[in-house]
Order: C-alpha cells, then sequence, then structure tokens
C-alpha cells in the first residue's frame, strides 16, 4: 500500500497545523493501547493515525473534541442555579435561605468584617523584619 501523504489528509481537515495535532493525538492513543481501525501494514502509529484520518474511519471532529478534553486540566461542571425568586436574605444576621422543594430551607451564612478587622489581618501578613540571629 502506497504511503499516506499529508495531501491525502488535507481534504478532511483543512488546517495542516490542525492535522498535524490530530494526528499525533491519535498516534499517542495508538500507543497508549486504543484499538486501531485499519490495517497496521507494519507502519508505525503517526502513519497509521494518518491512514484512518485519510480513510476517514475516525471523524476528525471527534479527534478534536478528544483532544481538547485530554489538555483540560479543570473540567467546570454545569449546575442549575437556584431561582432568584426561591432566594430570601435575612439583613439582620446577612444569611441567605433558599427555599427548596420541600418546606425546609438551606441556610448559607456570610462573614462578616469590620475595617478594623481587616486592617488587623493584613498586618499579620506582613513578614517580620530581618533581625542579626539568622
Amino acid at each position: 500500500m502506497a504511503r499516506v501523504t499529508v495531501e491525502d489528509c488535507i481534504d478532511k481537515v483543512d488546517n495542516r497545523f490542525e492535522l498535524v495535532l490530530l494526528a499525533s493525538h491519535r498516534a499517542r492513543l495508538i500507543s497508549q493501547g486504543a484499538a486501531i481501525t485499519i490495517d497496521r501494514d507494519n507502519d508505525k502509529n503517526p502513519v497509521v493515525a494518518l491512514r484512518e484520518i485519510a480513510d476517514e474511519t475516525l471523524s476528525p471532529d471527534d479527534l478534536k473534541e478528544d483532544l481538547i478534553h485530554s489538555l483540560q486540566k479543570h473540567v467546570e461542571v454545569d449546575e442549575p442555579e437556584p431561582d432568584p425568586a426561591s432566594m430570601v436574605v435575612d439583613a439582620a444576621t446577612g444569611t441567605v435561605a433558599i427555599e427548596e422543594d420541600e418546606d425546609q430551607p438551606e441556610t448559607i451564612a456570610f462573614d462578616r468584617m469590620s475595617e478594623e478587622e481587616l486592617l488587623a489581618g493584613i498586618e499579620g501578613l506582613v513578614p517580620p523584619e530581618k533581625s542579626d540571629d539568622y
């Protein structure tokens, strides 16, 4: 079988840089034990990855999503926010009660700090002056 070239894949992935990123990511997956979708024909992993892209046995969009997911360090989970109409704020104590479907509200308390307490806390963060004992 003839060697795969970039020209065989460029009609599947328009950007050559993106093609290199996707093929290298797929080659790493193959080296980690992922199942290949074509015959190996004694080819190395990067060539197998390019042949998979050229033969369209893998979707470039799926490879792109997998690459993005593998590079993410923090995945944000979308949780529904409470309805503002169901939040009740007690101005005297600074607590917020969120009314649930049940009749028992969940209470969240916020800390209140005066300006003096804030300044005292900041002064405690200042490193001590150097002494001759060191």
